[in-house]
């Protein structure tokens, strides 16, 4: 097996519970909190589609049905990425 075919099958990232107020998604690495007023993109989308995460790259997170991509310092750091353009 390749080095890509063995990343390929290690990388995954889930969304392990959604509320009110957010989701927690678990990567390989540890779990993280995405909040809905900081992760604005995510406020209305049908749950459906917030579970479908794929992790085509390590720290890289990508929801195809809502065409959201986000790296681990974006979800992190949400302060950094201003949702309205100034």
């Amino acid at each position: 097996m390749s080095l890509q075919a063995l990343e390929e099958n290690t990388l995954t990232a889930e969304v392990t519970n959604i509320s009110a107020h957010g989701f927690w998604m678990r990567t390989a690495e540890k779990e993280v909190f995405l909040s809905f007023e900081e992760s604005g993109w995510f406020k209305e989308a049908p749950i459906g589609k917030i579970l479908h995460v794929e992790e085509p790259q390590s720290h890289h997170y990508y929801w195809p049905e809502l065409d959201i991509d986000l790296t681990l310092d974006i979800i992190e750091h949400p302060e950094n990425y201003p949702l309205k353009s100034r």
